[in-house]
């Protein structure tokens, strides 16, 4: 390890130990993908994404593949205490259910409720990738002093992706682009009845557009591989106006998801024979097209240590919320945990909400 390698490390460490641990955000940022991985790794995706997952967040990474990835079968699960209670009750599908959580949640006003379940079986090889995504996330609370009173989120994404990259000056140069074609059930009430009615063509909102995003990498072929990447997400703002009523006949659309770029700085160190790791810094929506000022949400630190490709470590910081997570993998199976929090107060008064989330994945 050089000189030089040791201060850009011990730089990156510094960040770790000196961002602030307060937030300064009034609501919780949803994302249309996010995955255990990343979630270990302080929620960062965009930069170390060299695998199926590049399809969701990086198209430029597919430049990075190595061979193939056949992903066949791979449900991810997230929750925290009251979602794991849920599924021993009544099982997952109840978990994302409103429903079912408007009647458990009634009981227990004031309890913050948080679950996600995701499938994306996909074929990725280098410089190419298609995938199928279902995301199923639901937030909510019953207000403490107006118990028939749900504070709701809820997406059901169903859609497929299509991702092409292409490389210049010998890998240096990344540049890739993805379409996704998507169907989406969206319901936002801050007061969704507990008592009912439930169903959809009453309470939410359908409808299917395309999204397009874009990415580059800019890779030195020097030790480390230092890294930029730059991301544009739902190029031109996603409009769910293509068509509604697939999945369900509602009187309105999904809000427009509106056009952002994440950018990351990421290094690439081999410590020993078969060992080597990841660090990354993650800037989220640097165009602010969430409206939000100051807000530390945007900024995600993630490492992650390889061992042999068998066991994988790692930590990061969220929003200034520790996280970690640990991943045991063979070539056909993986099985990753991980543990993050994710700011649900206001500005004023900030509160963690800490999550876990589960991934297994069959591949070929």
């Amino acid at each position: 390890m050089g000189a030089r390698s040791a201060k850009i490390l011990s730089a990156i460490v510094l960040a770790f130990v000196m961002l602030p641990l307060s937030v300064f955000a009034t609501s919780e940022w949803v994302e249309g993908y996010t995955n255990a991985r990343a979630l270990g790794m302080g929620g960062a995706l965009i930069g170390v994404t060299s695998d199926e997952t590049s399809l969701y967040r990086n198209p430029a990474n597919l430049g990075s593949i190595r061979g193939y990835f056949g992903s066949i079968i791979d449900p991810e699960l997230e929750g925290q205490g009251s979602f794991t209670d849920i599924v021993r009750g009544g099982g997952f599908t109840k978990a994302v259910e409103v429903e079912a959580m408007a009647t458990e949640l009634a009981k227990n006003p004031g309890e913050f409720y948080h679950a996600r379940a995701q499938f994306t079986p996909s074929f990725t090889t280098k410089n190419f990738g298609f995938g199928l995504i279902y995301r199923n996330e639901l937030d909510a609370v019953v207000s403490s002093t107006a118990t028939t009173s749900m504070d709701t989120f809820y997406q059901n994404d169903l859609g497929v992706v299509l991702a092409l990259n292409y490389s210049l000056a010998g890998g240096v140069i990344k540049v890739g682009a993805s379409a996704k074609a998507l169907n989406r059930i969206e319901i936002v009430s801050g007061t969704l009845s507990t008592n009912g009615p439930f169903d959809l063509a009453t309470i939410a909102a359908e409808g299917s557009g395309i999204a397009y995003d874009a990415g580059i990498m800019l890779q030195a072929p020097i030790d480390w591989v230092p890294t930029l990447s730059v991301v544009a997400h739902d190029i031109g703002n996603t409009e769910f106006t293509l068509r509604d009523g697939v999945r369900a006949k509602t009187a309105s659309q999904p809000a427009t998801v509106k056009q952002s770029v994440d950018a990351a700085i990421s290094l690439f160190p081999i410590h020993a024979n078969k060992i080597r790791s990841i660090w990354t810094v993650e800037y989220r929506d640097a165009t602010n097209s969430r409206a939000e000022a100051g807000s530390t949400k945007r900024l995600h630190i993630g490492t992650e240590i390889n061992f042999k490709d068998l066991f994988f470590l790692r930590v990061g910081l969220n929003q200034g919320y520790y996280t970690g997570g640990v991943e045991i993998s063979s070539e056909r199976f993986a099985w990753q945990i991980s543990s993050y929090g994710e700011e649900i107060g206001t500005a004023a008064s900030p509160k963690e909400d800490r999550r876990y989330a589960t991934r297994i994945l069959i591949r070929f």
